[in-house]
């Protein structure tokens, strides 16, 4: 199972997750407009205001997918400082350790149970939540941070008894981010873009790190996770996570 994950996170490599502004023109003039009069407008058909997450590129849960709707993906947003995402997770899937340099980012669960983890700075501790539907967290502008789907969910019985099942998962989760130019730098994707010698120096020595090779491409914004995660889902079971 873990190699046929794999095997779909690489094909999935080519719908990339970093944005490309879909009408630079209409962009520039909402941007040039003296007026809110000016701006309707520029946006003069209902279906300019109207973004579907589900017929984007890359919308997925194999492995899963970040689907972004800011000034580049849906012009309507330009000037109100807003990106509002949809994160996809298949059984087990992560976003990588990431961060975004020009916004802070509010998550919310719809569906699923994820872990994330999230560190401000060196000196910070690690801040982990376990969020399961109706669960928001917080990512304070440029910090570091991941998620994974462990696979467990939620059943809800007609006495409110809370149970957990079995088995794999989807998760979703929206995000909100309070730039429309948020940016996203994923973390070991930007380390080996550096000079070799100082990557291993980084790690302590010559022959310490992973080879960058090993380092799945941002392609969707999603990846596979964890052994362990895999390991349980395989088994029926489900993961908690660390």
């Amino acid at each position: 199972m873990l190699a046929r994950l794999t095997i779909i996170c690489l094909l999935t490599a080519a719908a990339n997750a970093v944005d490309t502004t879909v009408d630079p023109q209409l962009v520039t003039s909402l941007k040039g407009a003296a007026t809110q009069l000016d701006r309707l407008k520029l946006l003069s058909s209902d279906s300019d205001w109207l973004f579907d997450f589900k017929a984007q590129k890359g919308y997925t849960y194999t492995p899963g997918s970040v689907v972004n709707a800011n000034a580049a993906t849906f012009p309507a947003l330009t000037t109100m400082g807003m990106t509002m995402a949809m994160l996809n997770l298949g059984p087990c899937a992560m976003l990588p350790p990431h961060m975004h340099p020009r916004a802070t980012n509010l998550v919310v669960a719809v569906e699923g149970t994820t872990n994330t983890y999230m560190v401000e700075e060196n000196g910070a501790r690690l801040v982990k939540q376990t969020l399961t539907p109706g669960k928001m967290t917080i990512f304070p502008q440029g910090s570091l941070h991941t998620m994974q789907n462990t696979g467990a969910m939620l059943l809800h019985l007609q006495l409110g008894t809370k149970l957990t099942s079995s088995g794999c998962t989807n998760a979703t989760l929206i995000s909100a981010l309070n730039s429309e130019d948020q940016g996203t730098l994923n973390l070991l994707n930007s380390l080996y873009m550096f000079p070799d010698d100082l990557v291993k120096a980084s790690y302590g020595g010559e022959d310490s790190g992973p080879a960058a090779s090993g380092i799945p491409p941002v392609g969707t914004g999603s990846i596979v996770g964890s052994a362990e995660c895999l390991a349980a889902c395989k088994n029926g079971g489900s993961y908690t996570g660390h």
